[in-house]
């Protein structure tokens, strides 16, 4: 599942964003200003950003300076009403990842977000595998090698997050934030990160695969190669 924020003060249309996003499984974060946004940026880490360039407080070719300078790896696609050549060009050399222009469909905006992560994170692919384990981002079907996991779609999620990061610790704090939003910051505990990625485990070994997932005493967990 991504996190996305999105950077947007026409009301109406980041709502309508949000609640489309939101319907596809998406976790999404609101702001609409570039100071609430420079707040959020600093806070939280995101897999997208959709930008606008015309902000009340600031422009948003700034804004993806800091991005940048602060997260190169975070996806960004800028949105905006300019439709000059020389803005699209100017947020393409600043790193911004895609240009799309209002108005626009969603389904469209949809299709270039997955676009993105596809490029950037799954080197282009739909289908992640790992060893004999095999996910397909547009089906969201998990499969050991030709046998189909019975999995949620966070479950889904959490599988698509530890391969992306593999090898890489992952607190529970982080695995919470990044599957069920920011809010997951004020609980006392994660005690269902820990349910999530038990029966995950015992999924995969129901279809006789191997447990990768190991858990990093006091840290969290991490997904490694033997």
């Amino acid at each position: 599942m991504m996190k996305i924020l999105i950077i947007e003060d026409h009301l109406e249309l980041a709502r309508n964003i949000q609640d489309f996003l939101a319907r596809e499984g998406y976790v999404c974060e609101l702001c609409h200003t570039a100071d609430a946004a420079r707040e959020k940026l600093a806070l939280f880490r995101y897999d997208c950003v959709l930008l606008d360039i015309g902000l009340p407080d600031g422009n948003g070719i700034l804004l993806l300076d800091n991005i940048r300078s602060e997260d190169p790896q975070c996806n960004v696609l800028i949105i905006s009403a300019k439709n000059a050549l020389d803005d699209k060009i100017k947020g393409l050399e600043k790193g911004a990842d895609d240009y799309l222009t209002k108005p626009f469909h969603l389904a469209e905006l949809h299709a270039r977000i997955r676009a993105i992560y596809r490029r950037k994170n799954l080197e282009g692919a739909n289908i992640v595998r790992f060893h004999e384990i095999s996910l397909n981002t547009d089906t969201l079907e998990a499969r050991v090698g030709d046998r189909l996991l019975d999995t949620t779609r966070k479950e889904f999620d959490l599988l698509l997050y530890f391969l992306v990061n593999k090898n890489r610790v992952l607190s529970r704090q982080s695995i919470a934030a990044h599957l069920w939003g920011d809010y997951t910051d004020n609980l006392a505990n994660f005690d269902f990160v820990y349910q999530h990625v038990k029966n995950l485990r015992r999924k995969i070994n129901s279809a006789g695969g191997t447990d990768y997932i190991s858990t990093v005493y006091g840290l969290g967990y991490k997904l490694k190669e033997t």
